[in-house]
Order: structure tokens, then C-alpha cells, then sequence
């Protein structure tokens, strides 16, 4: 494994890389206010021919905070990625995304659907469509932009805290995530200082709901006939099925997600369920190794255009 910077206008994106230079391209991308390090124990366990590299989305683990006054916004985490993958001279490549990456991926995926061979979706979906949250979107957006302008007027230092106080936090407000892997995390999340730890995300970040986008039913299917991947959707049976927790119990958006990959891809997806919770892939990699493993290893299908 070795790190890498990539130059963009506001600083660098930070990256990790497994594998040789010339194996087959493999973009990972993590999920909400985690980092590169969220595939440190599955990356080990695949092919070792492939080339993977992880990015830390702008504002997470060791990349460059967006500039004062710049938004983010989920369309920006999407160029982000093409600009990774300008600066890494890929022209094709398959997309690995946990999550809020999963939806960065599946975006990207649709908007240049020449550049994506195949998608993995770990616990996640291409999209996130509006179901359930029409009628809060607007308040969504109102709180987002009142949070940027409070934090630019108090221009507090961030807050330092005891190792053991952090991970306690982290594990306090994930409980989908393990001790050990809790400080897996927050390794690459957070700087050492003379008292303690500092975390290191944009504190602009703050609930998922401000940057994700949420899209029609109507918009889902238009953009998933522009797909020219394969896709693989693992779901982790006790994982998330929606933004909001309070949502979770409503399964239907996500049979509704998978349905219509399965009609429109045909035999271009692929749908697995595997036990585990959201970070299945971190806590227990072994439980989707195999079948990504043997996805990325699987020979295209020509797509249906």
C-alpha cells in the first residue's frame, strides 16, 4: 500500500493504493464522514492483479478542506471523482462504493456511463430516490446553508479531545461500526495534537441528508438506461434502507431500486445479501470478498444499448 496526493484548485485529494500500476483499475470510495481507510481489510482479501486506489472525499480523512464559502454539495463528490480519474489518465474502470460513496459512484456512472465497466455497491444504492422526503427537502436545504454561515461566523478552533473520547463518540453515533474498526477510522480521520486528537473532516459536513441528492422515480429510470456497467448491489441483511434512520423500516424504495436495475440491466446486475450490518465490508470483510472478487474477475457482457 502507498499514499498519494492529487492537485486540485482548492489543495489535494488523498488517496490510497493497493496493487500494481498496469493491473485493472479499481476506484473506491467511502462513505459518509469516513475515509480511505474504510477498505483497509476488504482491499487485502481481493485480487491482487487489480489496481485499487481509495480516495478521501474533499473535507474527509487526509484530503484539503473545500475553499471558504464552497458548498457540499453531492454533485461536487461526483466531479471530484473525475478529477481523480483525469489527474490518474484512466479512461475505464470499475467503481467500488460504500454507502454515500455508492451513490457518488452510481451518479458518476450514469453521467459518463462510457467510463465504468462495472459498479459495486456495498450497502447502498445508485441513487437515493425521494420517497419519504419530499416535503423536508426544502428544510434540508435552509438548515445546510444556516450551518455554514453559523460555523463561518463563530470561526470556533476545532474541539480536542482525548483517543479514547473520540472513538467513544465515533462509536456512540455509528453503532454499526466495531471498536477496532472505530479506531481503523479515525487513524486517517483525525491529527494528533499536544492534548489529544483533532478531527479532521470539514465541519461543514454535517448531516447526510444536506448534501445527498434525491432524486424521482421518474429521473432513477432515466438514468439507469444511460448505464453501460455491470452493476452488483451487496445488501447487508441487518444494513440501512434509508438516508434517515426513522425511515429504515420501509423497505420498499430499495425493492423498488432493485427492481428496476433488474429490468432495465437484465443480466447485467447482480444481487447479493450478505449477513452483517452497514460496514459488513470493514467488520467483517470476508463475507463480501468472494463475491466481489469473483465479479471483478467475471468477463463483460456487452450492453444492451
Amino acid at each position: 500500500m502507498s499514499e498519494l496526493k492529487l492537485a486540485v484548485p482548492w489543495g489535494h485529494i488523498a488517496a490510497k493504493i493497493w496493487g500494481p500500476q498496469q493491473g485493472s483499475p479499481v476506484l473506491c470510495l467511502h462513505g459518509w464522514l469516513d475515509n480511505a481507510n474504510s477498505f483497509d481489510r476488504l482491499i487485502p482479501l481481493l485480487p491482487k492483479d487489480f489496481h485499487y486506489v481509495a480516495m478521501d472525499f474533499g473535507g474527509h480523512g487526509l484530503s484539503s478542506h473545500y475553499s471558504p464559502g464552497f458548498p457540499y454539495y453531492h454533485q461536487n463528490f461526483v466531479t471530484e471523482v473525475r478529477r481523480v480519474v483525469a489527474a490518474l489518465k484512466w479512461n475505464r474502470f470499475s467503481l467500488l462504493g460504500h454507502s454515500f460513496g455508492g451513490t457518488v459512484g452510481g451518479m458518476f456512472s450514469c453521467i459518463f456511463p462510457e467510463m465504468v465497466d462495472k459498479l459495486i455497491l456495498l450497502d447502498s444504492s445508485p441513487f437515493v430516490l425521494d420517497t419519504n422526503e419530499v416535503e423536508s427537502m426544502l428544510s434540508y436545504k435552509r438548515r445546510a446553508i444556516e450551518h455554514t454561515l453559523q460555523l463561518e461566523a463563530s470561526n470556533k478552533p476545532s474541539k480536542v479531545v482525548s483517543p479514547q473520547e473520540m472513538l467513544q463518540g465515533l462509536l456512540k453515533n455509528n453503532s454499526h461500526v466495531g471498536e477496532e474498526c472505530g479506531a481503523l477510522l479515525l487513524q486517517r480521520g483525525t491529527t494528533p495534537v499536544a492534548a489529544g486528537l483533532v478531527m479532521n473532516r470539514d465541519r461543514r459536513i454535517s448531516w447526510p441528508e444536506q448534501s445527498f441528492e434525491f432524486i424521482s422515480r421518474e429521473l432513477f429510470v432515466h438514468a439507469i438506461k444511460q448505464l453501460q456497467a455491470r452493476v452488483l448491489l451487496i445488501k447487508a441483511a441487518q444494513g440501512f434502507y434509508n438516508v434517515r434512520r426513522e425511515n429504515d423500516a420501509d423497505k420498499e424504495p430499495m425493492q423498488f431500486v432493485t427492481s428496476t436495475l433488474r429490468s432495465i440491466l437484465q443480466e447485467r446486475f447482480q444481487y447479493v445479501e450478505v449477513p452483517g450490518n452497514h460496514y459488513v465490508h470493514l467488520n467483517q470483510p470476508q463475507h463480501v470478498a468472494g463475491v466481489i472478487s469473483s465479479f471483478l474477475q467475471s468477463k463483460a457482457i456487452p450492453a444492451q444499448l
